[in-house]
């Protein structure tokens, strides 16, 4: 497995169709709220085997030493099996170079023990997004030096 960072312009086919997999097709996400203006100002993190895309996630300067990490998704088959953790790091890596001092994430109510796992914190309430419970979380980058 291999993963590259990419801007929106190359990322989009591949990003796209993982993204459409698992967020319109498994979460019923309505599709229109699955492409927005904050993917052509990302930077994509594609995960690939044998040259398809089975993983994406995307990182966004909001600026003042944070960004912000969405958009993780792995096809269902590579679930498991340290797809989306690899991401994820490259992801934090890749904030890390860029001067971020934070990270935030909103995270599905599910997926939190993952990003427990890699040094997020929950924050806040839980709430509703696109139809599904929801958590803020953060990783604050001076606690990985």
């Amino acid at each position: 497995m291999e993963i590259l960072i990419k801007p929106w312009n190359e990322a989009k086919a591949g990003a796209f169709l993982v993204r459409q997999e698992v967020f319109i097709h498994e979460q019923r996400v309505p599709a229109e709220l699955e492409l927005d203006e904050l993917d052509s100002l990302a930077t994509h993190a594609l995960a690939y085997i044998d040259g398809s895309c089975i993983g994406t996630g995307r990182l966004v300067d909001l600026g003042n030493g944070r960004a912000q990490i969405g958009r993780m998704a792995v096809l269902a088959p590579f679930r498991n099996q340290g797809v989306g953790k690899q991401i994820l790091e490259k992801l934090i890596t890749l904030a890390q170079s860029q001067g971020a001092n934070s990270i935030v994430l909103h995270s599905r109510v599910l997926a939190i023990p993952f990003y427990e796992k890699l040094g997020f914190q929950a924050q806040g309430s839980i709430y509703d997004e696109a139809g599904i419970p929801h958590r803020n979380m953060i990783l604050l980058l001076s606690n990985l030096i």
